[in-house]
């Protein structure tokens, strides 16, 4: 089982994160290794939308595609992939904080195929590309990106 959890510090007020990084179509622009994204479903973001992505992942590219289970505008959105080697669980959650944002990115899964030592190679690995792409975040809805 992996399960990594990262946060950061956004200067933006909390609607702006939320509306941001719960929208797949700015995924590209944020996530260092998705590379798309396509909505398959029209209508609003909800429980049920799907979504299909493009990504790099230790050399390889993955194609999967990500099914929103829970969605709190402003407060929440769970995600989760049953497909390819890893079937996943993505969640972000956004609170005030102290004028800004705090944004919490968290993967969690088990890797099948792999062994539980490679889980143990995964993780920090994964805490490490979240923390990029947090910065990244960071960087673009702060202006710097």
């Amino acid at each position: 089982m992996v399960d990594v959890q990262t946060e950061i510090h956004i200067d933006r007020p909390r609607a702006d994160v939320a509306d941001f990084a719960a929208d797949p179509d700015n995924a590209p622009r944020w996530y260092v290794n998705i590379h798309s994204s396509q909505r398959l479903d029209g209508g609003p973001l909800g429980p049920g939308s799907k979504v299909a992505f493009t990504a790099k992942f230790l050399g390889r590219e993955l194609n999967y595609t990500y099914e929103f289970v829970e969605y709190v505008p402003g407060d929440k959105l769970v995600m989760r992939t049953d497909q390819g080697p890893f079937p996943m669980q993505t969640t972000y959650t956004w609170t005030d904080d102290g004028g800004g944002t705090r944004m919490t990115l968290g993967n969690s899964g088990s890797p099948s195929g792999f062994s539980r030592l490679a889980g143990l190679v995964l993780e920090p690995m994964m805490r490490r590309e979240n923390r990029k792409d947090l910065q990244r975040l960071k960087a673009i809805l702060e202006g710097r990106g």
